[in-house]
């Protein structure tokens, strides 16, 4: 249930039956044709305030017990008060003596009344039913959307995620080209090391051969030397 949409009927029935209220005393009043067209559009403003009743208890169809039985008592009144209005005109319309007149029928004028008045229903219909289709259309619209627009928040947060996903690529790059060039530093110190290493290994042989050497002519100085 719709409460917006029930105060809004109720708001259109109250505007109907205000205008119907005063239209049996201009019936009245008036003769010949004005009278004849005052009765089609009082036929009309009837058919028009019984269907905003009949869309009001649909409105009420699922509504809570507390509200729902309220407001069905109060449109049986109304549904009360629109028949009293239609039994005014017909005691002024029988009042006027129209019936006796040469020419007219009060059941042919009736007649071509109800007929006027099926066809105004039918055509009043036919709109209610595009409004309910168009109201449909349009709550899908709303409905396509909320989901378009849920979807653009999911892709944002998609594509920041994406973003902060590049990021930490971004880095973990940085990192590892950082290490790489550590690697390098590292490889070159110890080639450098490992060419230290060997001449510090043939100064080594170097010398030790100087030092046999200068032994060897040590010993042969002092012990052959003399002989």
């Amino acid at each position: 249930m719709s409460s917006e949409e029930l105060e809004k009927l109720h708001e259109i029935y109250k505007s109907l039956y205000d205008e119907l209220e005063l239209m049996p005393q201009r019936i009245f009043r008036c003769h010949g044709e004005e009278r004849k067209r005052l009765v089609r559009v009082f036929d009309e403003r009837i058919g028009e305030a019984e269907e905003v009743l009949q869309s009001m208890d649909r409105e009420l169809i699922g509504a809570p017990p507390s509200f729902r039985n309220p407001m069905s008592t109060k449109i049986r009144l109304y549904r009360r008060d629109l028949g009293k209005l239609q039994r005014d005109v017909r005691s002024s319309d029988q009042g006027s003596g129209l019936a006796g007149r040469p020419g007219e029928s009060r059941q042919g004028l009736y007649a071509s009344q109800n007929d006027h008045s099926t066809h105004v229903q039918s055509q009043r219909a036919l709109l209610i039913q595009g409004t309910t289709s168009l109201n449909n259309a349009t709550a899908s619209i709303e409905r396509s959307q909320r989901i378009a627009a849920e979807t653009d928040q999911v892709g944002n947060d998609i594509i920041e995620e994406l973003g902060e996903q590049r990021d930490q690529l971004d880095r973990t790059r940085d990192r590892l080209v950082h290490t790489g060039e550590n690697l390098s530093r590292s490889r070159k110190i110890l080639r450098s090391m490992s060419r230290r290493l060997v001449t510090n290994k043939l100064l080594l042989s170097v010398i030790i051969v100087m030092e046999l050497g200068i032994l060897g002519a040590v010993v042969y100085l002092k012990f052959f030397r003399k002989k």
